[in-house]
């Protein structure tokens, strides 16, 4: 399969490892929001892992040459709707997803299934925290606001989610789940949902010990995106039990 890899960063450098060692070719590599659609001539899919602000104009590019498209890029959906009908009027794909790695998708059906068994103990509050490294531009993560919308649609209790930035100050209704966001070196991924009470805690999580997870999960998107049409996610992907 030939891949077009969109942004050259960490990501896309391990994107190209994997991509090499599952016996892919790499059409062409693309490190800039301003490039031809001609570029991406040859290319079964494409693999896009950006930033916020490129991520529209590049999965455009993508939908219009009938290139399907893996993107990994997160702080972008506000035009989720818009691409999704240049998707299905244009005949392309796109695959989209807050997070690749098997283990953190594994975690939002874990997610859910305790926010809804949580509903049964109101002497329990949640709130949760995330970690990445200090490139990452938006706050909270794509990976934990999925999470949170796991939790608002299954526990009562919870109507919107609120996000702060580590030391911030907020004024917060008890309807109001709170995400927590810490930037630090070199942290590829942490995830934390915690339950607490008077009496005890419990706590789910994921901690990304690299981005090979992410390389990964993304490939195997691409395999399993070549020569489809219409708009996915890792819940096609992986075909879980609701």
């Amino acid at each position: 399969m030939n891949i077009a890899i969109i942004g050259y960063g960490k990501m896309g450098k391990a994107i190209e490892k994997v991509a090499l060692d599952r016996d892919h070719k790499i059409s062409t590599i693309i490190d800039s929001s301003d490039f031809n659609i001609d570029q991406l001539e040859g290319s079964d899919v494409a693999i896009e892992f950006t930033q916020p602000d490129a991520a529209f104009s590049n999965i455009l590019k993508c939908i219009s040459a009938k290139v399907p498209v893996v993107v990994g890029t997160t702080g972008w959906y506000n035009h989720y709707d818009e691409l999704v009908k240049s998707t299905i009027k244009n005949g392309s794909a796109l695959f989209t997803a807050t997070n690749f790695s098997i283990g953190v998708n594994i975690l939002f059906h874990v997610n859910k299934k305790l926010a809804d068994i949580m509903n049964g103990f109101e002497e329990y509050e949640v709130r949760m925290d995330e970690t990445h490294h200090i490139q990452k531009k938006d706050h909270p993560s794509g990976t934990a606001a999925t999470l949170a919308e796991g939790i608002i649609n299954s526990l009562d209790r919870k109507k919107k989610y609120v996000g702060l930035l580590e030391d911030q100050q907020m004024d917060t209704s008890p309807f109001d789940l709170q995400i927590v966001s810490k930037r630090e070196n070199e942290v590829p991924g942490y995830h934390q949902v915690t339950y607490s009470s008077n009496i005890d805690e419990i706590k789910i999580s994921h901690n990304a010990k690299n981005r090979q997870g992410f390389a990964i999960g993304s490939v195997i998107a691409a395999e399993w995106l070549k020569g489809k049409h219409g708009v996915f996610g890792m819940k096609d992907l992986l075909n879980f039990e609701k």
